[in-house]
């Protein structure tokens, strides 16, 4: 019989408490609590919609193709009601304009990746139908063999530009269709038709396993799936729906959004997800929508664009879906202060970090540095001070303003073993935020008395007065560089969730905080922050930021006010805090985090 080891690969350990080292799914002997344990990622249950960048030509009645990091999105018509042949290439982050498609149209088909797609139907305002069909070579649109039936409001699925079904759709939108088209890379071919005659319907998979689901006229929640000769009738959807769009493959889909009050429009955010035999609803869209741009796989999908509300108009809205099984961030317990203070400022990662100042009360300039495990007191500021803001890593930081009393601008530089007074802020504050990679360049922004909205940029040397925040605000969130920071939440009056991008130059107001709030705790980079913490009460919202959209996540396990944060967006520490009384709690962000499990008899 085989050892563990030799199934395994491991010994089984003895630790006293959770180890920290574990791999997943090894066994070790808890020898505190007498207990055999293991551990595994905590992941997601199901899949969730996130707003992304938007596309840059907002439209409805367009077709995609791609994926999540390489996407594509062509034609449309746009407000008002002005075709276009507009192509869009999603790079996973942004949106960029290419080369146009050569006949302008909406209500089209299409399928492929994003160097190898093809465009086929579609009509104008008229309406006239179209049997053209163009191929994307990664560059240009070329057009090639039409189809041999004139419609629009199909649907496609195919890997590229070579193999390709065309299913549904008419020249007549108040006739169902029921045609099928098979193209090989040169020709389309007609194939067996679709059992229930439809069009705007939605579909996914490839030339020779696809799936064809909702549409209209009448509307309907009837599904097909194709084997590369025939439709067969399969499970219906739970929602009847036209203008619905979908991603994946024949057995594992998503039909998203759609339209249930033709012809005056009453757009959907409902998802369902496919899985071979049957549809279960599963977490709806931030932006209801139908007729858009989509294409992707149930672990991973997007749409673009599409009509949006009643009165129906045009949207600009990306969200991508994440689908189960992505790994969860949560706060663990890590090494206490040797000094509990709130109102501190921090700086560096999460196993490298500097806490310097704070009150406890009173004010104190204690500075302890963090390995991951334990605070250890080194050198303490010139100035001891509240309120104050910090950035940089452990051997180079910056500390900046405060209360002392009074007010100050009074900043000082770390070395790793020394703080030195170097040139103060122009303008004296506090409970401002910062941002900074090292103690030679960094931002300060916000704070008070009276608010402030002023911004300053170090050099290393000097402070230097720069564009200000849009929203004047103490008690920020911050995080990032000096050229690319965020700042976020603050008091405005009254308590905000504004947050704001800085680029070197500007600040750029984008997408609030889902929970307004001040003194709180940041961590990350101006595309992936998180926020946590804060008041009014003491809060233990945790909010993750993708360069667009913030969603709430784990909270943190002890609600606090006036702390501080460092680190990143996926390994990240929350720093003292007032609880109340002042706490000298760490808590420990991690991407992905694990469940430990205790083996019973």
């Amino acid at each position: 019989m085989a050892t563990y080891k030799e199934e395994v690969g491991t010994a089984v350990t003895n630790y006293a408490g959770n180890n920290p080292g574990a791999v997943e799914g090894e066994l070790w002997y808890d020898s505190s609590n007498y207990a055999w344990k293991y551990q595994y990622p905590t992941v997601t249950t199901s899949g969730s919609w996130r707003t992304g960048n938007n596309v840059n030509s907002a439209r409805r009645f367009l077709a995609g193709s791609g994926t999540t990091t390489a996407g594509l999105i062509f034609g449309g018509s746009g407000p008002p009601s002005t075709m276009v042949g507009k192509t869009e290439s999603f790079d996973g982050t942004n949106w960029t304009e290419v080369s146009d498609m050569t006949q302008v149209r909406q209500s089209v088909a299409g399928n492929g990746t994003q160097t190898s797609s093809l465009v086929y139907g579609g009509n104008a305002a008229n309406p006239t139908s179209y049997n053209n069909t163009e191929l994307w070579n990664g560059s240009n649109w070329t057009e090639v063999n039409n189809l041999t039936t004139t419609r629009a409001s199909g649907y496609g699925a195919g890997a590229d530009n070579t193999s390709a079904l065309f299913f549904g759709g008419s020249a007549d939108p108040s006739i169902p269709g029921t045609e099928t088209e098979l193209w090989n890379g040169t020709n389309w071919t007609e194939v067996n038709n679709l059992n229930t005659g439809r069009g705007s319907l939605g579909g996914a998979g490839i030339q020779t396993a696809a799936l064809a689901f909702g549409g209209t006229p009448p509307m309907t929640n009837k599904a097909e799936q194709w084997n590369g000769t025939n439709w067969t009738e399969v499970a219906d959807l739970n929602t009847s729906r036209y203008g619905v769009n979908g991603a994946g493959t024949y057995t594992a889909a998503l039909a998203i959004g759609g339209d249930t009050n033709p012809p005056s429009g009453a757009s959907l955010a409902n998802t369902e997800i496919w899985n071979g035999s049957s549809w279960a609803e599963t977490n709806d869209l931030s932006t209801d929508r139908d007729a858009a741009g989509s294409a992707g796989t149930t672990p991973a999908a997007f749409i673009a664009a599409g009509r949006t509300g009643v009165p129906s108009g045009e949207t600009a809205v990306t969200e991508e879906w994440t689908g189960a099984g992505a790994a969860v961030g949560a706060w663990a317990t890590g090494g206490s202060l040797n000094t509990a203070r709130a109102r501190l400022a921090a700086s560096g990662t999460q196993t490298e970090a500097l806490a310097f100042g704070g009150d406890t009360p009173p004010v104190t300039g204690k500075t302890e540095s963090y390995n991951g495990s334990n605070w250890t007191e080194v050198n303490d500021l010139n100035t001891a001070r509240k309120g104050l803001g910090g950035a940089g890593i452990v051997t180079a930081s910056l500390a900046m303003g405060g209360d002392a009393p009074p007010y100050t601008g009074a900043t000082e530089s770390f070395n790793g073993t020394n703080w030195t007074e170097v040139n103060d802020l122009n303008t004296a504050r506090e409970r401002l935020a910062a941002a900074g990679a090292n103690n030679t360049a960094a931002l300060a922004f916000g704070g008070r008395d009276p608010i402030k909205n002023e911004t300053e940029l170090w050099n290393g040397t000097n402070w230097t007065e720069v564009n200000n925040l849009n929203t004047a605000r103490y008690g920020p969130g911050g995080d990032g560089t000096s050229t690319a920071a965020l700042a976020f939440g603050g008091f405005a009056p009254p308590y905000t969730a504004a947050t704001e991008s800085w680029n070197g130059t500007n600040w750029t107001e984008v997408n609030d905080l889902n929970t307004a709030r001040s003194v709180l705790g940041g961590a990350g980079l101006s595309t992936a922050s998180l926020a946590f913490g804060g008041e009014p009460g003491y809060k233990t919202v945790t909010e993750d930021w993708n360069g667009v959209s913030w969603v709430e996540v784990a909270d943190l396990s002890t609600g606090r006010a006036n702390l501080s944060g460092t680190g990143t967006a996926t390994a990240a520490l929350a720093i003292g805090g007032d609880a109340p009384p002042a706490s000298a709690a760490t808590e420990e962000w991690n991407v992905p985090s694990n469940v430990v499990k205790t083996l019973s008899d």
